[in-house]
Formats: C-alpha cells, structure tokens, sequence
C-alpha cells in the first residue's frame, strides 16, 4: 500500500489538480448553499466536463463539488434558517439561532471546522480501512437496517421535552405524509387522491424547503413592520480555542458516526447527521442549549454529513457498490474512464485508485481554505434588511423547489408544507419531530418490508440476527432514557 501511496503522490499534487478542486468546490458550495440544489445535482450537472478530462483530474472534480455541496448546505441553515440540501437540516437548529444572536461568524466556523474534521477522518478511514469496512457493511441486511432506523426514530423522544403529546402528534403527521405515493414493495397506491403528482411521493427537499423556509418567511411577513429580533451590529468571528477544544470529542464522534453510516449502500448523510445530533446532545453537559444556540450542534451534524463523504466512497471502489446517490453518479463517471470499481481495481489500476484516494485530502484541504475566506462576506447576510431579505427568499424558494423536477405541483405542494409549518409552530408544536418522522420513515418501512419478505412474515428475525438485536436494544434503552428525562423536565417545570 505504501508504493502504491508514493507512486499516487505526483499524480494528485498537480497544478491542474489544484485548478479543478478549487473549481468543483466554489461551484459545489454555491449549488448546496441554494435552496432545492442538492450536491447530487451539482455532481451530475459536472459530470459532461469530465469527459474530456484524465481519471484522477475528473474524480477531484466531482469530489470537490460533492465534498463543497455538503459543506455548502450548513451556509443557508445558519444565516436564513433554510438548509440547502437535506443533510444540513440538524444544523439550523442551533446554527440559525447563533445567528440570530450575532455569532453567524461563529457558527460559519464552527460548520466550517467540523466539515473538514469529518472529511479528513472520513478520508483516512478511505485510505487506510477501505476493505475491513467494507467487509463489515456488507453484513446489514435488511432487518438490521430497519433496527438502525427504529433506533434513529426514538430520537423524536428526546426532542419532544417540552411536550410530548405535541411532538408526537407532529411526528405522526410527518410519518403519514411521508407514505403518499407508491408502495415501497407492491407499487400499489396510497393516498394519492387520484392527483397523479402524488404517485412519486413527497420530495424530501420540497418538504424541507416549506417546513424551514416557507414557515419562517410567513412569519417574517406578519412581523415586517416590528423590529427583528437579529443582532446584525455585530457579526462575531471565528470560534476560540475554547469552544474548538469543547467541541472536539463531539467532532470526533460525529465523524464516526458518518463512516460508520456512510459506509453501509443506502442510508447517506441526513440519518448521519440526525443520530449524530441526537448522540451529542445525550452526551453533553448542557443538553438544554440543543436547539437555542449550541456549537456542539453544529459540529455534530456537520462533522457526521461530512464524516459520510469519504466513507460512501469505501463500497464504491471496493465492492463496486455505490453508497449513495452521488457515488452513483460517481461509479459512471469511472466506468466512463474505463475504470470498473471492485475488488480488482486496486490491483489492476492501484496507482489511479489511491490517487482518486489522496485527492480526498486534497479537496478538503482547500475547502478549509475557500471556507475560511468566505465566512466573513457570508456573515454579512444578516445585515440585509428584512424587507428585502423576506422577497429575495421567497424567490429563492420558489425557484429551487420548480428546479427539483420542473413541475409547479412541487411548488405547491412547497407552500402547503409552508403553511403546516407556520400554524404548527404559532401554536407551539415543534417541526423537528416531523422532519425527522419524514427523512426516517420511509427507510424504515421499505427494510421492514423486505425483511419480513425473506422471513416470510416471521417477526422473530429481528430478535435473530444479532446486528438488528443489537440496534433494538439500543433503541429501547434510548427509549427509557428519554422517557426519564421528559418525566423530570416536567417535574422541574411543575416546581
């Protein structure tokens, strides 16, 4: 591997290189950045200029687009509250209200350090681990990632402190939006009405883009004529040692949590980003700042989305097998090179291999870099007048949601989601819950689904295969204890 790594060297540290990461990366910050952009969409968008280009100098630019579209996403969350893709939604939960208190600065940098924290770990654990995890992720069948996301449901639980009834009232509302369309296994219809939008489902960014954005401009609307409560005479800096040296095991955590979850085929960066969160905030000391303005927030989420990046890479080039949706734009652009991704590739091309490798560092590198000098003019969003801000918002909506699929019923159904979010919390029923019902469910049901197919409807394969027992334990115990620490909350409140 160490010859392999050397004789990789000069083929990564070239000037072109150099030219097409910076490239891929501002044009990838800028498509996560926007709302209804995803870093999927700019990856495929990139993907006609590498035809023309050498295998190791195609594969950093689509990873400098990738690795800039997630990084990208935490910029719109923080500073107007709107994710830009979905992995970053956890993030604007403290990310928006940091901003809100002038310390947009603070939590740009915070996202910033985190993101690269999590694609490095990510990239060595690439580099490094590549086959065993491999190996190891493969063993997730379908029961297993049923438990895992039961696991990632209870969640709503912990979330739910102020109100229970309420959470969970909104969780099952995003649960049963979530179920329009077609069956996951049977193709059959549900709850479609006859209105032939309905039949692909709800799209998760068009339900983003309503429940975040649209929610909180309609409220921006009725308040236009009071003083905003934004802080924007003072934008703070970047973050201390101090808060550096806080956040530093939840970085690393988080970043585990990615690998691990970036590295088994079809589960991707918004589950990473939701069980990271939740994992930081049963860990630390202040668990009350969750959701009002706490940078381990921010690094949890982004150190997890991050952390996905190189991980998702790992069944790509080992097992030919692409761990999300942008690894599978990926696999054809290599196939394009005449690169078939598998258990031969590192021995047939094993020099191209750990170059596409190193370039990883390479990229996350200069995102550092690119990030560092662009949070203060980002910063300077919150000065704009909300008078402004409130048109320029709506417009942005509009038109990421109409560029999803090109269809005005995306549009619509945008505002409808808009218009549950602002009467859901006007009257105090928390958003969050249904967010995360709506990313998990569906993934739930479709491994449920095929389990008790290959169990021919024998629940006990659950309580059979050891990873899914594993997942159910955890899930009951993160019940429990969440349960315990709502009865307390309403103790302390009752007092």
């Amino acid at each position: 591997m160490l010859d392999n790594i050397t004789n990789a060297l000069p083929n990564v540290f070239t000037l072109a290189n150099l030219v097409y990461a910076n490239l891929g990366l501002f044009f990838g910050i800028i498509i996560g950045a926007l709302p209804g952009l995803t870093a999927t969409m700019g990856v495929v968008l990139m993907l006609p200029l590498t035809f023309a280009l050498d295998p190791v100098p195609s594969i950093v630019l689509l990873l400098g687009v990738y690795f800039g579209g997630i990084y990208g996403g935490s910029i719109t969350a923080i500073l107007l509250n709107t994710p830009g893709t979905p992995a970053s939604a956890a993030t604007a939960w403290d990310g928006n209200p940091l901003a809100r208190q002038g310390k947009a600065g603070k939590a740009l940098d915070m996202a910033l350090m985190a993101s690269f924290a999590g694609g490095i770990i990510s990239a060595l654990c690439l580099l490094f681990f590549a086959p065993t995890i491999a190996s190891y992720a493969l063993k997730f069948g379908a029961p297993d990632m049923f438990s895992l996301c039961l696991f990632g449901l209870t969640i709503i639980v912990s979330m739910c402190s102020k109100d229970l009834v309420k959470g969970l009232s909104m969780a099952g509302l995003g649960l049963l939006l979530a179920s329009i369309g077609l069956d996951p296994v049977g193709g059959i219809e549900r709850m479609t009405f006859g209105i032939r939008g309905f039949t692909g489902g709800i799209d998760l960014v068009t339900a983003l883009i309503g429940l975040f954005a649209i929610g909180e401009i309609l409220f921006k609307v009725l308040r236009i004529d009071e003083k905003d409560d934004m802080v924007t005479d003072k934008i703070s800096g970047a973050c201390n040692r101090h808060e550096l040296r806080q956040c530093l095991p939840t970085i690393g955590i988080g970043s585990l949590i990615g690998v691990v979850i970036g590295a088994i085929p079809g589960t991707g960066s918004v589950i990473a980003s939701f069980l990271s969160y939740d994992t930081a905030k049963r860990r630390s000391k202040h668990p009350e700042e969750f959701g009002k303005g706490s940078l381990e927030g921010i690094a949890a989420s982004e150190s997890a989305n991050n952390g996905v990046t190189g991980a998702a890479l790992i069944p790509l080039l080992t097992l030919g097998i692409p761990g999300d949706t942008v690894t599978a734009v990926m696999l054809g652009a290599l196939m394009m090179q005449n690169l078939t991704p598998g258990p031969m590739l590192f021995s047939t091309h094993g020099n191209l291999v750990y170059a596409m490798i190193l370039s990883a560092f390479l990229v996350n590198i200069f995102m550092l870099l690119q990030g560092k000098l662009l949070i203060k003019p980002f910063s300077n969003v919150t000065k704009i007048p909300m008078r402004l801000m409130v048109p320029i918002l709506t417009v942005l909506c509009l038109t990421g949601t109409f560029a999803l699929r090109n269809t005005m019923f995306d549009v619509r159904v945008m505002l409808f989601f808009g218009i549950i979010s602002f009467f859901a919390m006007k009257n105090g029923y928390p958003t969050t819950p249904m967010v995360l019902a709506f990313v998990l469910g569906p993934t739930a049901e479709k491994f449920l689904r095929k389990a008790l197919m290959l169990s021919k409807g024998d629940w006990s394969i659950f309580l059979t295969k050891p990873i899914s027992l594993v997942f159910l334990i955890l899930a009951v115990l993160s019940l429990v204890l969440a349960l315990r620490k709502n009865k307390n909350f309403e103790k302390l409140r009752e007092d």
